[in-house]
């Protein structure tokens, strides 16, 4: 099942499309099988972190879709997955923005990405 949501990460949840929470429960089903995780709430976007950093954030719950944002090293612009990918200024991090719409948007090349910032 998911990781436990606070009352802060449901507020987020709170009216969203049956399908929206489905896209959330696939992504964090899929992180969840790559290692042990937690969600926490921000003022505006839903942290996931490993037990040694912030590996994604949800930046967006929309009516048929989510935005999530995985923060790496290097920039990865050999793909088919991101829309943008962006550095961030003054910093080594290089910020990748993936919209998913259909649950096979999680689909073999997300999960590397996903491996990839949780191992970081």
């Amino acid at each position: 099942m998911l990781s436990p949501i606070d009352n802060d990460v449901s507020k987020f949840l709170t009216g969203k499309s049956t399908h929206t929470l489905m896209l959330f429960e696939q992504l964090i089903k899929n992180f969840e099988e790559i290692g042990e995780i937690r969600l926490e709430a921000t003022k505006t976007m839903i942290g996931i972190s490993n037990s040694h950093k912030r590996i994604a954030w949800i930046t967006q719950l929309g009516k048929n879709f989510i935005h999530v944002v995985f923060p790496l090293r290097e920039p990865h612009y050999d793909n088919f997955c991101f829309q943008k990918v962006a550095q961030v200024p003054g910093t080594n991090q290089f910020n990748h923005h993936l919209r998913v719409l259909q649950p096979e948007d999680i689909n073999e090349e997300v999960l590397s990405f996903m491996k990839l910032a949780y191992q970081l």
